[in-house]
């Protein structure tokens, strides 16, 4: 005979009870914090986009202000010197004072945004496209090269490197083994260059899609140096403490006073430039460089790039 079972005391019952609402409450609870997680993120990356945006809205007009700075001085219809207002960098300053605001209005209810930015002559720089002509590397233009590299303190090899890697990329064939095309000098790299080597570069060489001149009233000595076989550094340096009395208008002026100049690689105009812009919003900075050629009184934008970073100090 079976022995009778006793029935579940009360306290067991409630034991039983009390652990099934705990365990609801931990999945109520779980639930809603998943909730109210998903909508803190939904929140976050929606205000993250609308910065992003009202960011990139900024930047645009600052390239518009660029340009029309740009067009203004093509209107002038003299040289192109560091003298004139695009070269006139644009200070950090606050938005807001850039800004007609509503009196009752409270501009201070959101976070500080910064801008600054500046024009920058590509001219004044050695265009490496003048290294190539067809499939050929020209040998006056790899010694220019090699002076410059030399100036910024790179590797001997620096030179022919760069010029044999821009030969075989824009010489076509197979695409397995040609490089690819850079556009800029940063992306020299692809060719195998040193990103240390080019920083060191970067003040001195550019990348344009047609070959140019350099300008004799922005260029650095060491470029205008470069450019002229037999320029010495001194004679150079003479160039550019002249031009700031009053900017070269012709190159023959410029080479009266230094008969060494070469005037198939120097000009005293400029069509291509870089505009830069930097937004600061709180830690988070949002940059832009854009390369512009002038037109007659056209400025077209040819390439941009823009640089998301967090800011480490302020």
């Amino acid at each position: 005979m079976k022995p009778l079972r006793r029935p579940p005391s009360r306290r067991h019952a409630r034991g039983a009870a009390l652990l099934i609402a705990m365990s609801l409450l931990v999945l109520v609870t779980t639930l809603a914090a998943g909730m109210v997680y998903q909508q803190h993120r939904a929140i976050q990356v929606e205000a993250a986009e609308r910065a992003r945006t009202q960011s990139a809205w900024i930047l645009n007009g600052a390239l518009d202000w660029a340009r029309l700075i740009l067009r203004e001085d093509a209107r002038s219809g003299g040289p192109t010197a560091l003298s004139e207002p695009w070269a006139t960098p644009l200070a950090e300053a606050r938005l807001s004072t850039f800004l007609a605001t509503d009196k009752d209005n409270n501009s201070d209810s959101g976070p500080d945004a910064f801008l600054s930015g500046a024009i920058i002559d590509l001219q004044s720089r050695y265009n490496l496209r003048n290294l190539i002509d067809g499939n050929k590397i020209l040998e006056p233009e790899l010694l220019t090269l090699q002076r410059l590299c030399e100036a910024a303190g790179a590797p001997t090899d620096t030179a022919p490197r760069i010029a044999e890697g821009l030969r075989l990329a824009w010489a076509g064939g197979d695409t397995q083994s040609v490089p690819l095309a850079p556009r800029t000098v940063a992306q020299l790299q692809w060719l195998g260059i040193d990103p240390g080597v080019l920083d060191r570069l970067q003040n001195f060489v550019v990348l344009l899609p047609v070959r140019t001149t350099v300008n004799l009233n922005t260029a650095d000595p060491e470029v205008i140096a470069a450019v002229s076989a037999g320029l010495d550094a001194g004679a150079a340096q003479a160039l550019v403490q002249t031009r700031q009395r009053g900017a070269y208008r012709t190159v023959d002026i410029a080479k009266k006073q230094a008969p060494l100049l070469d005037p198939k690689n120097v000009g005293v105009t400029s069509n291509y430039f870089e505009v830069r812009g930097k937004l600061r919003l709180d830690d988070r900075a949002l940059e832009e460089r854009s390369i512009v050629e002038r037109r007659g009184l056209d400025i077209v934008t040819i390439l941009r790039e823009r640089v998301a970073s967090v800011v480490a100090d302020r």
